[in-house]
């Protein structure tokens, strides 16, 4: 096992890592930006070193700057978190050219899934069902472009063979649209991801969106640990998940969950991963959209119904230990909720930066925090506005429902705005506590 590791992110997530860290007996190295030296996870860091001003491409996305800091720290490990660098396969394979260990899948894996193409491609070869689309990106002759687009059946979606988190995508309706959509999303595809390569796929109406979570130990075992359902969503970003997916069947999920842990296999993948699916309600049908390459935001939902830690778990089959559980080790019991907590407007949804004055987080059986904010510390205005998640867990969906309802109203920041009056309107609403909302439900309440 790992003596030393450097955890290259900030906020919360490090703060995870760092709590899981220090239970397996392992030291660790915060790096921050300038503005960061009073994050938590910085002060209760065995060792911290700052590695840039502000912005990102200055500190956290600075390569150079992260693997420095682990040389003259002695560190044996990285962890990305997730975001930053965490899906780059060029910073997987620098650090582990280094000669230190990746906490993550190995640098082949990550591009091969960061290529949404290619992952489409790996993905039917094991059998895993995906949207009726393009096998490939699309060609330049706009004639063929069109043929495409009436054999897959509008309305279509344009997406960027090199994106993620909800960007480089475009819905087309109608034929007289196609053309100049495909022009406008390659240009921002070529700019924000450095890759012009589109595809096309079939755009679902009313799908949900549900996910499932592998863990590979990089020696050809892989079980997954269920699905979560992250369908409350607003412009592609997700605002509340739960575990188990609600209306999901145990035949559904030994289906499924067995075609994506084959899937891994197959691709010879290590670590944590997530394999995110549309799920067609009305025909019961599962569509592969993307791979994850990275710990998820909402991980601790799977962890609480699973009692599996996997934060712990992506350290130990890093440092090359072999699965030690097998799928039917893996049980899922109760049911859990997150909201995600943003520093921002919970109307205009603009950022809210600044200092918190009063921090009180909600307690009670069931209840749990992960945060990095505390009284008196600022929100800087430089990162993303996430700045802690709130999770209820219970036997049954009600009653973790019951819990988050109790912690939104005992939870209280004060200082700067959040997002929990949204969450609050969300929990109450009666479409939302019914269960299988589909991923235009938040747009529509909140009458986007």
């Amino acid at each position: 096992m790992f003596g030393k590791i450097l955890i290259a992110n900030r906020g919360e997530i490090a703060l995870r890592v760092q709590r899981a860290c220090r239970e397996m007996g392992i030291r660790t190295v915060a790096v921050h930006s300038e503005p960061d030296r009073d994050l938590m996870h910085v002060k209760l860091a065995d060792e911290s070193v700052c590695i840039g001003p502000a912005a990102s491409d200055k500190s956290y996305l600075n390569i150079p700057a992260v693997i420095a800091a682990a040389e003259v720290t002695d560190a044996e490990a990285i962890h990305p978190g997730f975001g930053f660098l965490s899906e780059n396969a060029d910073f997987a394979e620098r650090v582990e050219r280094s000669g230190f260990a990746f906490i993550g899948p190995r640098p082949e894996s990550i591009r091969m899934m960061g290529d949404k193409i290619a992952a489409k491609v790996a993905m039917r070869k094991a059998g895993v069902p995906c949207v009726p689309g393009s096998d490939g990106p699309l060609p330049e002759d706009p004639a063929e472009i069109h043929r495409l687009a009436r054999e897959i059946g509008y309305p279509v979606i344009l997406k960027a063979a090199g994106g993620g988190g909800g960007r480089g995508m475009r819905v087309v309706h109608t034929e007289a649209h196609l053309l100049n959509a495909v022009s406008l999303t390659t240009a921002e595809a070529a700019r924000a991801f450095g890759n012009p390569a589109l595809y096309m796929e079939k755009f679902l109406e009313t799908p949900r969106h549900i996910e499932f979570q592998v863990l590979c130990d990089g020696h050809g075992n892989c079980v997954h640990l269920g699905e979560r359902d992250c369908s409350v969503q607003r412009r592609h970003q997700k605002v509340i998940e739960e575990a188990p997916a609600p209306g999901i069947s145990a035949e559904q999920r030994r289906t499924m969950g067995a075609r994506v842990a084959q899937a891994c296999q197959d691709i010879g993948y290590r670590g944590v991963g997530t394999i995110e699916f549309l799920y067609d309600a009305v025909a019961q049908t599962f569509f592969f959209i993307e791979m994850n390459t990275r710990i998820q935001v909402e991980h601790p939902v799977t962890e609480l119904i699973t009692g599996i830690d996997i934060v712990k778990a992506q350290i130990r089959v890093a440092a090359g230990e072999r699965l030690w559980l097998s799928q039917d080790d893996v049980q899922l019991r109760g049911h859990a909720i997150e909201c995600r907590l943003n520093a921002e407007d919970p109307e205009r949804f603009v950022p809210s930066p600044g200092q918190i004055t009063a921090w009180h987080p909600p307690g009670g059986p069931g209840i749990r925090v992960d945060s990095h904010i505390y009284a008196g510390y600022r929100v800087p205005p430089y990162y993303d506005s996430m700045i802690g998640k709130l999770i209820a867990f219970g036997s049954d969906r009600d009653e973790a429902l019951a819990r988050m309802r109790s912690a939104l109203r005992e939870i209280n920041i004060e200082g700067i705005h959040s997002n929990i009056a949204l969450h609050r309107r969300i929990v109450d609403d009666a479409q939302f506590a019914a269960g299988g909302v589909h991923i235009h439900y938040l747009e529509a309440l909140l009458d986007l």
